[in-house]
């Protein structure tokens, strides 16, 4: 490959900061709260133009659609953005749980409020693009904008990226599985002009079930057994029938997924329908590829939804989201590693830092917290070995496939989060390093931002 070489050049330094979380997402935004809160200065870096993440930038609506009458769940700021929005008319009942679907759109504007109030300085529209480093301690980051070249210097760091993009440039060990062995990326896109009353009589009289998933390829699932009979908001007879017309090309067999919610105006959000496999989340040209071909298979789908699912018959796109939603990609290897017998057995440890439910959703997978099981998330799960000042959040903790399979889902991200904002705090204001942090303080904290951690 033919190089060139970048010749080297001063960069202006445009904010020094105690705490500095890169990425917004559920992991991230939870994480700045949490330090903010906790009384340390916090900027919170953003590439795109609002805070959110897989919430808002994806479209992932569905933020608890686990719970379940018996299910015991996390506690803290993750349930708080449920709560938030709901309070703030951007929340609607989710159809298979006790949760509300939160409104993409309108949490943009919450996430605003919420990092205002904890006096959070947020910075969108800043790619980081570099850490800078000092004798294996991490002392900040590059981002680049239309501003140019800029760097950002601050005592602790944490990052929120999903796919432990800054840990990976500083040198710390990470791994991804294979391309082939990836989760598939998704496009979400919503549908407006929707008949609710024609679509919910359609679906009460012909309810999906978790045992309709399996036999359809991306949709094929392994449960524990008492996830079979409960309703699922799935839809695949559409396709088949598209299918079958020829409306559907045979290379789209595999089309087929959930939808999150409906609303009176006729809007019917988050349609997780498209599965792209063999994109690696941290490849651009793999990126380009999905997100051109999953909006082309889409177009496909709503065309088979407007032929063959009632109260469809005169709906049309509403939106795409912003960007691809990823599942799987770089994730750290931590001081601990979970693993699949922590969140299938109910894993218990001293350093927990939040709980999070026996919900499993991935790699084939699907257990869902009828049963009030939970295991805990341990901080060791967060520090990266190999670089100092450096926490990670999200779905890159340090884990096996199975494990990655429960702690990737958005609330778990949020426990995640919190704890690194917390301990992120703590090490601030003692001035001791993560790896030799007041495991008390930290929890002791974590209580009193209301999360629950045994």
């Amino acid at each position: 490959m033919t190089q060139i070489l970048e010749p080297a050049r001063a960069i202006d330094v445009i904010v020094e900061t105690d705490v500095l979380v890169v990425g917004s997402g559920p992991g991230g935004l939870a994480a700045a709260l949490a330090a903010a809160r906790a009384g340390v200065k916090t900027v919170l870096v953003e590439r795109y133009g609002c805070l959110g993440g897989n919430i808002t930038q994806v479209g992932v609506e569905g933020f608890a659609w686990y719970r379940h009458e018996k299910t015991v769940d996390s506690e803290g700021i993750g349930p708080e953005f449920e709560t938030r929005a709901r309070a703030m008319g951007a929340a609607m009942p989710e159809p298979q749980s006790l949760s509300h679907a939160l409104d993409a759109e309108m949490f943009k504007h919450v996430a605003d409020v919420m990092a205002q109030e904890a006096a959070v300085q947020v910075m969108l529209h800043r790619l980081c693009v570099a850490p800078i480093l000092e004798g294996g301690a991490l002392k900040g980051v590059i981002v680049e904008s239309k501003a140019g070249r800029e760097a950002i210097l601050a005592r602790r760091v944490i990052d929120a990226t999903g796919d432990a993009d800054i840990a990976f440039r500083s040198g710390a060990p990470t791994h991804k599985s294979p391309k082939e062995d990836m989760m598939a990326a998704s496009v979400m896109f919503s549908m407006s002009g929707v008949n609710k009353q024609r679509f919910i009589d359609h679906v009460k009289a012909d309810p999906q079930t978790y045992r309709d998933w399996s036999g359809n390829g991306e949709w094929d699932i392994e449960t524990s057994g008492k996830e079979d009979d409960m309703f699922s908001p799935f839809l695949r007879k559409p396709f088949k029938q598209a299918l079958d017309a020829g409306i559907l090309p045979p290379n789209l067999a595999t089309i087929a997924g959930t939808w999150g919610a409906v609303s009176d105006q006729g809007d019917l959000t988050y349609l997780n329908l498209i599965a792209l496999p063999g994109c690696d989340g941290t490849d651009p040209d793999d990126l380009t590829a999905a997100e051109i071909e999953g909006r082309r298979q889409a177009i496909y789908a709503i065309e088979a939804l407007k032929r063959f699912l009632p109260g469809c018959e005169t709906a049309k796109l509403r939106n795409f989201g912003m960007t691809l939603g990823v599942r799987d990609t770089r994730k750290i290897e931590a001081a601990y590693n979970l693993t699949a017998d922590d969140v299938r057995g109910e894993g218990r440890f001293e350093d927990s830092i939040g709980i999070f439910p026996e919900f499993i959703d991935g790699y084939g997978l699907l257990i869902l917290p009828t049963t009030g099981r939970y295991f805990h998330v341990p901080y060791r799960s967060l520090l990266p070995t190999g670089v100092e000042n450096l926490l990670v959040a999200g779905r890159s903790i340090g884990g096996d496939r199975t494990s990655h399979a429960a702690v990737r889902n958005m609330m778990c991200c949020a426990v995640s989060g919190q704890g690194a904002g917390v301990a992120a705090a703590v090490s601030v204001k003692t001035g001791r390093g993560f790896a030799e942090i007041d495991l008390a303080a930290v929890q002791a904290e974590l209580v009193r931002q209301g999360a629950r951690i045994h």
